[in-house]
């Protein structure tokens, strides 16, 4: 399946608060559809889908992707669930976002999408390239987003900046200091059901 172009409203309602994927807040508070005010105790397997797929949504994957990076994390030493957290937070896009250069991840991915990113001084288009330590993000100084990008870090979408990233406002730079930790990542999930789902398949 590729990437989810419908209404998000409808899948925050549905999934919780995902700060990725939209800043709207909807007036309803059952789930959406005909049946959502009934309440059932949902099963396991519905548990786990649904924690995969607020990973899915919040970070705007496709299937295919979210797959490959659980068989990377499998290959890193350590917790699997954190590692696969830490892989998708440390994408360029997710990393714009939480420097709140963007107020959401579509957002962030329109800028690297259209070169107006700097990585290290040369221009990066891929929203999945793994940001390190020591990295510097930039905007280009003739891009046409400058004063859009300097209006949303009037309103972020995410109150603080996590202790592994570092922005100063007036030069518009970002710099990565070092992995994120687990307790900074901005999603509330249990990554445990995500492992566990994909390992049942």
């Amino acid at each position: 399946m590729s990437r989810y172009r419908g209404p998000r409203l409808k899948i925050s309602r549905k999934l919780g608060d995902l700060p990725g994927l939209t800043r709207k807040k909807s007036k309803k508070n059952a789930p959406p559809g005909e049946h959502g005010q009934q309440s059932h105790k949902p099963s396991e397997y519905a548990l786990r889908l649904e924690e995969k797929q607020k990973l899915r949504f919040n970070y705007g994957l496709s299937e295919k992707q979210l797959l490959k990076y659980i068989k990377i994390a499998k290959k890193i030493q350590g917790s699997t669930g954190v590692i696969l957290l830490q892989i998708l937070e440390m994408r360029l896009d997710n990393t714009l976002f939480r420097l709140g250069l963007a107020p959401t991840l579509p957002a962030a991915r329109q800028l690297v999408n259209h070169g107006h990113i700097l990585v290290n001084s040369s221009t990066l288009s891929i929203c999945s390239y793994q940001c390190r330590p020591k990295d510097i993000i930039t905007i280009k100084q003739k891009s046409s987003s400058i004063k859009l990008i300097k209006k949303y870090l009037e309103f972020p979408g995410l109150a603080s900046i996590p202790s592994h990233l570092e922005l100063q406002k007036e030069q518009l730079l970002g710099k990565v200091n070092s992995i994120v930790e687990r307790e900074w990542v901005a999603l509330q999930l249990n990554e445990l059901l995500v492992v566990e789902y994909y390992s049942r398949k």
